[in-house]
C-alpha cells in the first residue's frame, strides 16, 4: 500500500536539503561511466532522508555499518565465487566504518569492494573456462552445499577454483541427468532410438555449460556503474528495513513495465534484483494466475518458446527478459524457475494470453448446501483508481455484488482472500464498513506521531447474516486489514493457513529529486517504509499478521515464508486500543471452531496436505547434493519417487454445484468467454477443499438473535 507524505515534511525535507547540502571535491574514480558527483549527491540526500522520514529511526553507527557491509557484499557474491577470506579480511577494515564514511560522502569502502569485484569477475572467465575444459571424475565421492550462507568464503584461490569446480560440476551433472532422462523417454517410444553414451552425454553437458557462462559474462560485462552503485545503495536502504529499496531511473521504469494490462504475456510484473529477475507480482486472472505454479519471490533462470532451446536470461537486462517472456495470445512459453519456496528447479510451462480487466475485479458464486444458499465473492484484490472517479473500485463493487446476492436469498459469504496482496487502505475500510456498524477499522502510525485512527463513517450494513473469511500465507497488507476487523469485532469466522503474511507497513514511491530540485540529472526514486498499520485491538499487523480461527494445512505450513522471515523485517508492536464495540455475531462460534477442527484433524485430505507440506520442509532444508554420478543419480530417484506419493495432495471433488448469480448469467448470452471463464471457475471450486471446508463452517453458524447480542 501507498500513502502520501504530507506537504509540510516533503517542504521540511526539502528545505533541509537545499540549505545544508555542501558538495565536497569529487574524489577520483577510474570506474567506467561512473559520475562521482552524482552519487555523492544520492548519498547525501538518501541519508538525510531515511533519518528523518523512514518509520524506524535508526542512526548511521557500527551496527548499521556491519549490516550495509554484509549485504553489500552478499548482493554481489552470495555465491562465494569471487571473493576469498583474504579479500573479506581487507574489506573488514572498513566494517565498522561504513556509516561514518557515508555521513561524509566518502565512497572508499565501495570503490575497494566494486573494484575488487571487477577484477574477480575478470578471473572468473579463466577458472571456468579451463575447468570445463576436461571431462570431471564422476566417481569422486564428495558434495556441495548450495546454502551459501553457512559455506565459509575460500581461504585462498585454490579453494576458491576447488569452489568452481563443483558448482561447475553439478551444473554439468544435472544437464546429464536431464538428457539422461529424455533418452529413457525416447527409447520407450522408439526402440531403434540410438542412444548417446556416458561420455558423449559429458562432453555435450560441458559444452552447453560453457556456452550458458560465456553468454552469462557477456551480460555481465554489459552491466555499467550504475548498476552496481544500485546494488550498494540498496544494501544501505535496506539496512532500515526490507521493504525500502532504491530505483536508478532506469530501474524504476523497468520496474513499472507490467507485462499484463491489456498486453499479450502472462500476466505478471517483473522486478530485477541483482544479476536475478524475478517474479514482484501476479496479476489476478493472468495467464500465470490461472497456471498456478509461478509464484511472488521466484527467480526465471531461462525462458524456452515452446519447445525450442531454452536461454539463459541470469545477468540480461530487464527489459530485455521481458521481450522474451511476452508474446502472442496462444503461444506457449516455457519459463525455468528457481522456487523460492524450497529452491527447487522447475519448469512451468505458460500459454501466453491477453490479460482480461474483468478478472481482476470481484466476482461471486452461488452454491446451495442442505437447502441453502450460500455464496463465494472472490476479492482478487483492495483495487482503485484514485484518477478517475468514474471507474470501478472493489468497495462499490463488492456494495452491488451483495445487493445482488441478498436478492437470490443467500444466507452466508464465503469472502475469498487468498492470494490477495492489498491495494487501496480506503477501500480495504469501506468493504470492511459494509459487514459491521460505522466505528474504528485499523490505525495508522507515522513515526513519532500518535496512532490515527481510520473509521467506517457509514451506519448503514450492506450484509448482517453470517460471514467466513478465507486466507492463506499469499493474503497481505489490505487483506489483513479487512479479515483482522472482521476477527476483532467477532463478526466473520477466519479460516486458512496458520497466519497470513504479516505485511503490516506502507510504504511511498518518491523521485529524489525533489528533496534536490536543482540538481540536473535524474538521481532516481527511493520507495520508504513511512507508516505502520495496527489493528483495531491494538497489536500490529507486521510480522504476526493475522492468525486463522481455523488454520488448516497447506503446502506452506512449515516453510519459511512471509514478512517473519525476511531479514530486517521490522518489529511487531502495539498501541493502545481503539473504542469500538464486537458485533459478537454468533450464538455457537466455539462449537462450529471446535467441530471444523475435528474434521479437519481426521480429513485424509487434509492429513496429506500436511504430510506433503512436512515433506516440503525436509527438502528445503536439504542442501546438500552428491557430486558422485551414481549417488546423484540414486539421490534424485529417491526424490521422485518421494514426489510421486503427492502426485494426488490436491485432487480433491465436492458434489457441490456452483453456478453464477442470475445477472451474470443473462451476459452469458452476449459473451460466450465470460461464460467459458465461470464454467472453468466453477469447476475449480468444487476441486477446492478449503472452500468445502469454508461451507461446512459457514452452515453450522447461527447468529444470535439481536436483542441477546451482548455490546462490550
Amino acid at each position: 500500500m501507498k500513502t502520501k507524505l504530507t506537504t509540510n515534511a516533503y517542504f521540511l525535507i526539502t528545505v533541509l536539503l537545499l540549505n545544508s547540502f555542501i558538495l565536497k571535491a569529487s574524489t577520483k574514480n577510474t570506474f567506467s561511466n561512473a559520475d562521482p558527483e552524482k552519487d555523492k549527491v544520492i548519498i547525501y540526500v538518501l541519508k538525510n532522508v531515511l533519518s528523518r522520514l523512514h518509520f524506524v529511526p535508526k542512526d548511521f553507527n557500527d551496527d548499521l555499518s556491519e549490516q550495509i557491509f554484509t549485504s553489500f557484499i552478499d548482493a554481489l557474491d552470495g555465491s562465494k565465487r569471487y571473493f576469498t577470506q583474504e579479500d573479506i579480511k581487507e574489506f573488514s577494515q572498513y566494517k565498522y566504518q561504513i556509516d561514518n564514511q557515508l555521513l561524509e560522502d566518502d565512497l572508499s569502502f565501495y570503490n575497494l569492494v566494486y573494484g575488487r569485484f571487477l577484477e574477480k569477475t575478470k578471473n572468473a572467465k579463466s577458472y571456468y573456462g579451463d575447468l570445463l575444459a576436461k571431462p570431471f571424475n564422476f566417481k569422486k565421492n564428495e558434495e556441495i552445499d548450495l546454502d551459501y550462507k553457512n559455506v565459509p568464503f575460500a581461504k585462498n584461490d585454490n579453494e576458491l577454483i576447488d569452489y568452481w569446480r563443483k558448482q561447475l560440476k553439478l551444473q554439468t551433472l544435472s544437464r546429464i541427468q536431464e538428457q539422461t532422462a529424455i533418452q529413457d523417454d525416447k527409447i520407450e517410444k522408439d526402440k531403434k532410438y540410438k542412444i548417446k553414451s556416458f561420455k558423449t552425454l559429458e562432453k555435450e553437458a560441458r559444452a552447453e555449460v560453457l556456452k550458458n557462462m560465456d553468454e552469462l559474462y557477456i551480460r555481465i560485462d554489459e552491466l555499467e556503474h550504475d548498476d552496481w552503485f544500485s546494488t550498494f545503495l540498496n544494501a544501505v536502504v535496506s539496512a532500515f528495513d526490507p521493504h525500502t529499496t532504491y530505483m536508478d531511473p532506469n530501474i524504476k521504469e523497468k520496474f513499472d513495465q507490467n507485462i499484463s494490462g491489456k498486453l499479450e504475456g502472462i500476466g505478471a510484473r517483473l522486478q530485477k534484483k541483482g544479476i536475478n529477475t524475478t517474479i514482484f507480482e501476479l496479476v489476478a486472472g493472468g495467464p500465470a494466475s490461472k497456471q498456478g505454479e509461478l509464484e511472488p519471490g521466484d527467480i526465471i533462470l531461462k525462458v524456452a518458446q515452446a519447445d525450442q532451446e531454452p536461454l539463459d536470461i541470469v545477468g540480461m537486462r530487464l527489459d530485455d527478459a521481458i521481450k522474451f517472456i511476452k508474446g502472442k495470445k496462444g503461444t506457449e512459453v516455457r519459463l525455468t524457475v528457481k522456487k523460492k519456496l524450497d529452491g527447487s528447479i522447475k519448469i512451468i510451462s505458460i500459454i501466453r494470453d491477453v490479460v482480461q480487466l474483468d478478472e481482476t475485479f470481484v466476482k461471486s458464486s452461488i452454491v446451495e448446501k442442505e437447502g441453502k444458499k450460500y455464496a463465494i465473492i472472490d476479492l482478487p484484490s483492495f483495487y482503485i483508481d484514485f484518477t478517475d472517479n468514474n471507474y470501478r473500485d472493489s468497495a462499490k463493487d463488492m456494495e452491488k455484488e451483495i445487493a445482488r446476492l441478498k436478492a437470490e436469498d443467500v444466507t452466508g459469504l464465503i469472502i475469498d482472500l487468498r492470494n490477495n496482496g492489498g491495494g487501496s487502505l480506503k477501500t480495504a475500510i469501506e468493504i470492511s464498513g459494509l459487514f459491521i456498524d460505522k466505528g474504528p477499522v485499523v490505525q495508522v502510525k507515522f513515526r513519532g506521531e500518535n496512532p490515527i485512527v481510520k473509521k467506517d463513517i457509514d451506519p448503514k450494513i450492506q450484509w448482517d447474516k453470517s460471514i467466513v473469511v478465507l486466507v492463506n500465507e499469499f493474503s497481505a497488507s489490505a487483506s489483513e486489514i479487512f479479515a483482522a476487523a472482521m476477527q476483532d469485532y467477532k463478526r466473520g469466522v477466519i479460516l486458512g493457513g496458520n497466519q497470513t503474511y504479516g505485511k503490516g507497513t506502507v510504504q511511498n514511491v518518491m523521485p529524489i529529486n525533489q528533496f534536490y530540485p536543482k540538481y540536473e540529472k535524474d538521481l532516481g526514486y527511493i520507495k520508504m517504509t513511512i507508516q505502520k498499520f495496527y489493528r483495531v485491538n491494538g497489536g500490529s499487523t507486521q510480522k504476526e499478521g493475522v492468525y486463522s480461527d481455523i488454520a488448516m494445512p497447506s503446502r506452506l505450513s512449515y516453510m519459511k515464508y512471509g514478512e517473519r522471515d525476511l531479514e530486517g523485517s521490522l518489529a511487531w508492536d502495539k498501541v493502545p486500543q481503539a473504542k469500538y464495540t464486537q458485533t459478537n455475531s454468533y450464538a455457537n462460534f466455539n462449537d462450529v471452531v471446535y467441530n471444523s477442527k475435528q474434521r479437519i484433524a481426521n480429513s485424509e485430505n487434509f492429513k496429506l496436505v500436511n504430510e506433503y507440506a512436512k515433506w516440503l520442509k525436509k527438502n528445503q532444508e536439504d542442501t546438500s547434493y552428491s557430486l558422485n554420478y551414481k549417488q546423484f543419480f540414486k539421490e534424485s530417484e529417491v526424490k521422485e519417487e518421494e514426489a510421486d506419493k503427492f502426485k494426488s495432495v490436491f485432487d480433491y471433488k465436492s458434489d457441490l454445484t456452483f453456478t453464477s448469480p442470475k445477472y451474470e448469467k443473462a451476459l452469458f448470452k452476449q459473451n460466450d468467454d465470460l461464460k467459458d471463464k465461470r464454467l472453468a471457475w466453477h469447476k475449480n471450486l468444487a476441486k477446492d477443499m478449503y472452500i468445502s471446508e469454508a461451507l461446512n463452517v459457514l452452515s453450522e453458524l447461527k447468529l444470535k438473535d439481536k436483542s441477546e447480542i451482548v455490546k462490550n
